[in-house]
């Protein structure tokens, strides 16, 4: 990341055109797989912990229940149940005066109305360009060098943990020659999901297809069963939305215009 320009504030190189490719590619991605992946989901709003699926395992379930003769929507995590009337287990669509029973409201999935089929054409095929795009990410993360230069904490960094932390909590943001450099915990947060949550998503919507399951059998097992692997695919997309909106949070705190500049031309500002 060398500098190019000068002026009120030193303008550096950030963001390598492979980056910024890949980058984009996964936007595209996890908004269409997200949004699918629910439609795909309402079709039996339930998860278990377990190889199959028995009222005895069931860990989530979103369904309705009638409330002095209405159907309302009820979300259940364990034995706990929340009132989720109007956005889940029954929501209204477009001019609609009724509700509807459906887990995820129609705004929220790939396609609108109910059509299992079709998402799940959208949902693999940008399942495969997203496994694809994340190979590449990391044979170029790992040969690039941009693992160990920007991704690994040095031993310093580690130490100053809680400071970060605390900064974070602050909303103090580095500057000068600190804001060239990821802190510790966008560099554990990125290591988590490139090597953590995003392996597990991949390995539980394998686990969920026969045709995987056949080619090598009995490693579904070893996820607890094809229903635990399909809980730990859902586990796993809510951590991954909830990195992205975080992530999303700290672009526009730490300058919108800045930071996605620096996703587009790769150049970056660096603050004073």
């Amino acid at each position: 990341m060398e500098a190019v320009s000068t002026g009120s504030a030193p303008v550096i190189y950030r963001h390598r055109v492979p980056v910024r490719i890949m980058h984009w590619v996964n936007v595209a991605c996890l908004f269409v797989l997200l949004m699918s992946g629910l439609q795909i989901f309402n079709a039996h709003p339930s998860l278990y912990w377990s190889e199959d699926s028995r009222d005895a395992t069931r860990v989530l379930q979103i369904t309705q229940k009638q409330v002095n003769g209405q159907w309302q929507g009820v979300t259940r995590i364990g034995g706990v149940e929340f009132n989720t009337h109007g956005v889940l287990g029954t929501s209204r669509s477009g001019d609609a005066t009724e509700y509807a029973a459906r887990a995820f409201p129609a705004w929220s999935t790939i396609p609108g109305p109910q059509w299992l089929s079709m998402a799940r054409v959208w949902h693999f095929f940008f399942a495969w360009v997203f496994v694809v795009n994340g190979a590449a990410y990391i044979l170029w993360t790992v040969f690039s060098g941009h693992l160990r230069r920007d991704l690994i904490p040095t031993r310093t960094e580690f130490k100053g943990i809680l400071r970060s932390v605390r900064d974070h909590l602050l909303f103090r943001h580095a500057h000068g020659e600190e804001a060239k450099r990821y802190n510790v915990l966008q560099n554990l947060a990125y290591l988590t999901i490139v090597f953590g949550v995003l392996p597990l998503i991949v390995l539980g919507g394998w686990a969920m297809s026969p045709m995987m399951d056949s080619f090598a059998p009995g490693w579904v097992e070893l996820l607890g069963g094809r229903q635990a692997a399909r809980t730990l695919h859902f586990i796993a997309a809510v951590l991954l939305v909830a990195f992205v909106l975080v992530h999303v949070f700290e672009v526009i705190v730490t300058g919108l215009f800045n930071n996605l500049r620096s996703m587009v031309t790769g150049y970056w500002k660096v603050p004073k």
